[in-house]
């Protein structure tokens, strides 16, 4: 039997591409740790290594103590050989960030714009782009992900509609007119649910849950994404909790997003979320009795998540970011909620607390990057 050359193309192309990701999860490693992480040949890590250090993407950096042999070379990642940035535009504000090979966040920002669909804001946001990039940089820049408060079609290139900015069937390419490098879209929950998984192996099932000025989530079963049959998977913040309850953005009554949004804590601090738990760490009554009523209503959706799912729920968003501080009765009430077993550490909260959702849009490009090389 003949080999089939696009097959062996195809593996050593995994292979090259898995030999960079091993050497992206680590600062340095020795030529026999390498080979064995891989499970491949030494002759054939070494040739991945030349390859990937001819690309730049790789550099010896001296050799272990020996061990009574020849002293064995280590080899280190040139994580910023290439950046990708995320963008992720709000109702308000707009978010960017600038991401290594790695995934780590080299340098981020946030600035007040609110959104208007017209060319003066699109002009704004290359202005904006532009500012934050140094010059050296620009160079580098794989692309730029932008993370949407809305549905993204499957290719990325309409946003089908957005309550929160109140916009329908739009063109993607509006966004990116004035952006001068390629550009990826999606949805910002999902942005923000696969940083979370991004570069974790063997990650099993998960949900995530977005707690920012809307409610939104991430179903993300063995690392991959689910979006459903309408690409409407995760709308958690529009799951019914109260019926006829309070009035949803969306129109309705009752929803998620009514009851566990940031703005419902914010709203008690003029909308500033991080002085409402500035008073709710000095003991203030109010904030106090607004987060026992906030976490009341939140347990109830996250056990719901959890006896729908049966898996680890992260909470993330702008109220995520607090929880790791104050999320200790929230625990507890989930124990409590729990129909099998007193048990709420399923709860995890969230490994990204600022602009998670633009630092997953950058690592859609990261991984494209990746997956090509």
């Amino acid at each position: 039997m003949t080999n089939n050359p696009a097959s062996n193309m195809d593996v050593k192309r995994l292979n090259r591409e898995n030999t960079l990701r091993c050497l992206l999860s680590c600062e340095r490693i020795s030529q026999p740790e390498l080979s064995q992480k891989l499970n491949l040949s030494w002759p054939t890590v070494l040739q991945n290594v030349k390859e990937l250090a001819a690309l730049g993407l790789v550099q010896e950096v001296g050799a272990y103590a020996s061990t009574g042999g020849r002293k064995a070379k280590a080899y280190a990642p040139v994580v910023d050989a290439k950046l990708a940035v995320g963008l992720d535009i709000t109702q308000n504000h707009v978010g960017l960030v600038l991401v290594d090979l790695s995934g780590k966040v080299v340098r981020y920002t946030r600035k007040k714009r609110v959104f208007a669909l017209n060319e003066e804001y699109f002009q704004n946001l290359g202005q904006l782009l532009t500012e934050f990039l140094e010059a050296e940089e620009t160079d580098k820049i794989l692309g730029v992900g932008i993370s949407l408060p809305g549905i993204v079609n499957e290719s990325g290139d309409r946003l089908l509609y957005s309550h929160a900015l109140d916009i329908y069937d739009v063109d993607t390419a509006m966004f990116s007119r004035n952006i001068p490098f390629p550009c990826l879209f999606l949805n910002d929950a999902n942005a923000a649910g696969l940083a979370e998984v991004w570069g974790k192996p063997n990650v099993g099932n998960m949900v995530y849950l977005s707690l920012s000025n809307s409610v939104g989530g991430a179903i993300i079963p063995g690392g991959r994404l689910y979006t459903g049959t309408n690409l409407r998977a995760g709308e958690f913040g529009h799951n019914t909790l109260v019926p006829n309850g309070r009035k949803c953005y969306c129109g309705k009554e009752g929803c998620l997003d009514a009851y566990v949004s940031a703005k419902v804590l914010s709203g008690h601090t003029g909308g500033n979320l991080a002085q409402f738990f500035d008073r709710l760490r000095d003991g203030e009554e109010e904030m106090r009795q607004a987060w026992k009523e906030y976490l009341e209503y939140l347990s109830v959706a996250i056990n719901n998540l959890r006896m729908t799912f049966d898996c680890d729920v992260i909470a993330g968003g702008y109220v995520g970011a607090f929880l790791e501080e104050f999320g200790a009765p929230l625990r507890e009430m989930l124990a409590q909620r729990n129909t099998f077993q007193q048990d709420g550490s399923y709860l995890k909260y969230c490994s990204f607390k600022l602009e998670a959702s633009a630092v997953g849009a950058a690592l859609m490009q990261i991984e494209a990057f990746i997956h090509q090389i």
